[in-house]
């Protein structure tokens, strides 16, 4: 998967998990809880929804690498190929 398609593939995620939230704007660069109204069970909601569609795997210990846009696809698209 190129990065523009993980980049798709978590924003197609979060808006199933934060449904009143638009992410049309989202900065890559920013902290994505920073940007939208993300609790950490919506943030577990997104590593489960990665496992369960796209069979990622994301280790506790990584989590704090999907902390913005940019870091997600950094972290992803070599795990999505």
């Amino acid at each position: 998967m190129e990065a523009v398609e993980v980049r798709k593939v978590v924003l197609d995620i979060i808006e199933d998990i934060a449904l009143d939230e638009d992410v049309s704007n989202l900065n890559d660069d920013i902290a994505l809880r920073e940007q939208l109204d993300l609790d950490s069970m919506d943030f577990l909601d997104i590593v489960m929804e990665l496992k369960k569609r796209h069979k990622v795997e994301v280790p506790q210990e990584d989590y704090p690498r999907l902390a913005t846009m940019s870091s997600c696809v950094e972290y992803l698209t070599p795990k999505m190929q």
